[in-house]
């Protein structure tokens, strides 16, 4: 089920989903199903989604700050398994190597996998949360490496929290971004954006909540096999 989603091509499946996002945020964060979430997930969310990408993008030089980072550490943790040592761990980065040390990440771009490196360097961050920071920042080329959406995609379970991982599940990302694009009348999709849907879509089947089925997802499938026939032939990692 959480790989279906990948596998669909249908534009209006994605936006659907896409225009459902807070609404999934919002079960989790109040607790709907087995798993009992803290209420903190929802301003977080807008936070991390709407106001963070919206500071950085006004700044001479991307970066973020020391708070910052302790707050999207928060919200990354808020969002799945909880590990309070690393929410400790990253807050002894100082003020002054956070900045520079992201700003280098974003100088960097478009090459990814230096950027990740160079943020890996900070205490706390792997792959995972590197990537996190990158994606406020810079959605158009990133996407954040969320559990949910990663194993939404078929060859990429287990989850390795590597740079090696990671980049495997970023070129997935960018090209099915650009399927997208290519079927959407309104081209406007970004990696971030189709890693938002994977998340909510698996959220969704997690808590079995009632909008699923305003996601006509079996005919979609159904509808691109018909045209894909007629068609020729040891130690713990930071995350």
């Amino acid at each position: 089920m959480s790989e279906s989603l990948f596998t669909c091509e249908d534009p209006a499946v994605w936006r659907t989903l896409y225009g459902r996002y807070w609404e999934i945020v919002e079960a989790k964060s109040i607790g709907k199903g087995k798993n009992k979430k803290s209420g903190k997930l929802l301003p977080l969310d807008k936070w991390y989604q709407e106001e963070l990408p919206a500071v950085i993008a006004e700044r001479p030089y991307k970066h973020v700050t020391h708070p910052e980072l302790v707050r999207l550490m928060e919200w990354k943790l808020t969002r799945g398994r909880f590990r309070p040592r690393l929410q400790q761990l990253v807050a002894t980065n100082t003020e002054a190597t956070v900045e520079k040390c992201s700003r280098k990440a974003f100088s960097l771009l478009p090459d990814i996998q230096a950027a990740i490196t160079e943020l890996c360097s900070l205490k706390a961050l792997g792959p995972a949360t590197a990537s996190a920071v990158l994606a406020a920042g810079a959605p158009e080329q990133v996407a954040f490496m969320a559990d949910e959406a990663v194993e939404s995609i078929p060859g990429l379970r287990p989850i390795q929290y590597t740079a090696k991982h990671y980049a495997l599940y970023l070129n997935k990302m960018v090209l099915h971004t650009q399927t997208l694009n290519k079927v959407d009348s309104k081209p406007d999709w970004t990696p971030h954006r189709v890693e938002l849907c994977l998340w909510a879509w698996a959220v969704a089947n997690q808590l079995q909540l009632p909008l699923l089925k305003d996601v006509n997802l079996e005919s979609s499938l159904y509808k691109t096999d018909l045209e894909t026939t007629d068609r020729p032939a040891k130690r713990q990692r930071t995350k």
